[in-house]
């Protein structure tokens, strides 16, 4: 078996292995082919549908609003995630790797659940404002516009700029902190001097990242948004087809939304990587003044509050006696059955995609050649889940197959592309390192694909898998954007059950919902990853 030229940095990487390549090859042309195809869609669209009448789309006001948003999000949430980066790391506490968990399940927290927990915790008939009625005071609904958009966006993005940061300052070397406790820094010095050149580095990616999810967030400004002066593009182009019907609108504004993310998508692909980690966290030891520590404890408990509070009053408003009804309705039953089968097609379908691709850029050392197979993998970043939904729409019209027939491959397809970034994400540093680490012994055992998979890199992979199939399912539980304009009587999941039931003020239902959603996602996210860990020691 001839080996494969070693890199240019001189490192001998595995076995040419032709059918990885070529596996990663069909997978990228694929992704590439259905990307062109619903782009050509919509610009064929933009060419040929006559506009609507009385279509008022202001777009420059929408672009405006929605990069406003974005932009105040990624400040507030940097800030947020950077203080509570810093409480976290400083205190010891029982239940502390508890809480690092908590936060980073933001990740899969749907935001649809966010919003909705706002509004039970601080809407008109909150929590807040029944607690407040007896004295006769009401803050009357502060989470609909623009606060509460940057409320629900900033307790999701804060907490997942909050465990990326953490991560770094939980990799500072032992010997630095010695030295810095040696010198007698104070809180201050030691933020300065030590912890900030390690954040640094991560906030100019991470700010990209966080701005791209605001960008395309839809379901949090659907719900809070509160008018058209708040709407951003994705909840325009939704409105343009499923309210307004105005396609020509709808496409128009699809394009400068892709334009739009193409533009962060570049300037993010020249900044460094960011990598994650969703493990438990390793605390230090460093001691700061009873002062420092008490604006710690502080900071971590707001944050902690902000975060809990609206999911905790989505499990209160949803578990009960009151639930009955909604558990015993056949539509409630066939939208879970749908959803479940929808994520899990679209989890397996995403892990397919992410280990073919993920295995073959570990395989080649060629830049070239790397690129190629990881730029479709970011499809979903440049044409997010609307934008998605609307040029399978149009495609599928284009092709002559009737939407009701084709929705439930289109979803499941969508769904895998939208957790395709982060499953290559998550699964290719693990492939790279394995590629790196062994092999030399790869080559001298004479292992095959097959059996270089199954017995080197499957046990290796673990928790990452677990985290990646997490994500996927997860990801495809919540989504609201795709099914929004897929979505009919007959075939609903439960995101859209919710909204739907919102939308007519059964706010009972809409809380039931909401509690098993939020039960499914966490349960998952927490033990899917540990039962994949557990399944590869035991391989291993």
């Amino acid at each position: 078996m001839k080996p494969s030229q070693p890199s240019s940095d001189g490192r001998l990487i595995l076995p040419r292995r032709p059918l990885r390549l070529l596996g990663g090859a069909v997978v990228a042309l694929g992704i590439a082919a259905l990307v062109a195809l619903v782009l050509w869609s919509i610009v064929h669209a933009a060419a040929s549908e006559a506009a609507t009448p009385q279509s008022s789309l202001d777009i420059p006001h929408l672009l405006r609003m929605t990069s406003i948003q974005a932009g105040l999000t990624t400040v507030l949430s940097l800030l947020v995630g950077i203080a509570l980066a810093w409480c976290l790391n400083r205190l010891t506490f029982p239940g502390r790797n508890l809480v690092v968990g908590l936060f980073a399940a933001a990740i899969v927290t749907p935001g649809l659940i966010v919003a909705f927990g706002l509004l039970s915790v601080w809407g008109r008939n909150g929590w807040i404002n029944a607690a407040l009625s007896p004295l006769g005071i009401s803050i009357g609904n502060p989470m609909f516009g623009l606060p509460g958009i940057l409320f629900a966006h900033v307790i999701l993005d804060g907490a997942f700029a909050a465990r990326v940061l953490l991560a770094r300052l939980d990799a500072l070397p032992a010997a630095r902190l010695k030295t810095g406790q040696s010198l007698a820094l104070s809180a201050w010095q030691r933020f300065a001097i030590i912890d900030w050149p390690v954040l640094r580095g991560a906030l100019p990616g991470l700010a990209a990242i966080i701005f791209l999810l605001a960008f395309t967030s839809f379901p949090i400004v659907l719900l809070l948004g509160g008018g058209p002066a708040n709407q951003t593009l994705e909840v325009a182009i939704y409105s343009a087809v499923r309210l307004d019907f105005d396609l020509k609108g709808a496409v128009n504004l699809a394009l400068v939304q892709i334009a739009a993310c193409s533009i962060v998508i570049l300037i993010a692909s020249a900044l460094a990587p960011v990598p994650t980690s969703l493990g438990p966290s390793g605390g230090q030891s460093w001691s700061d003044s009873r002062r420092t520590q008490a604006l710690q404890w502080l900071i971590l408990l707001i944050c902690l509050v902000a975060f809990a509070l609206p999911l905790l009053s989505v499990l209160a408003d949803g578990i009960g006696l009151h639930a009955l009804p909604v558990l015993t309705r056949p539509s409630f039953w066939t939208a879970t059955i749908t959803s479940l089968v929808i994520g899990i097609a679209s989890a397996v379908l995403c892990i397919v995609f992410a280990l073919l691709l993920a295995m073959a850029r570990a395989t080649t050392a060629s830049h070239l050649a790397r690129i190629g197979l990881g730029a479709p993998a970011y499809a979903y970043l440049a044409v997010p889940a609307v934008v998605l939904a609307l040029g399978f729409f149009l495609a599928v019209r284009n092709l002559g197959i009737r939407a009701d027939a084709a929705a439930p491959y289109v979803v499941v397809i969508a769904n895998a592309l939208l957790s395709l970034p982060f499953a290559v994400a998550t699964l290719g540093p693990p492939l790279e390192a394995i590629a790196r680490g062994q092999g030399r012994l790869v080559r001298a055992l004479g292992l095959s694909g097959w059996q270089q998979f199954t017995l080197v890199e499957l046990p290796l992979l673990g928790r990452d898998l677990g985290v990646a199939l997490a994500l996927a399912f997860c990801f495809s539980l919540g989504d609201l954007g795709v099914i929004s304009l897929f979505g009919t009587q007959d075939f609903t999941t439960l995101p859209l059950l919710m909204y739907r039931a919102l939308g007519t003020y059964r706010t009972n239902d809409t809380a039931v919902i909401a509690a098993l959603m939020l039960i499914l996602s966490l349960a998952v996210f927490i033990l899917l990853p540990r039962l994949f860990e557990k399944l590869s020691h035991a391989q291993a």
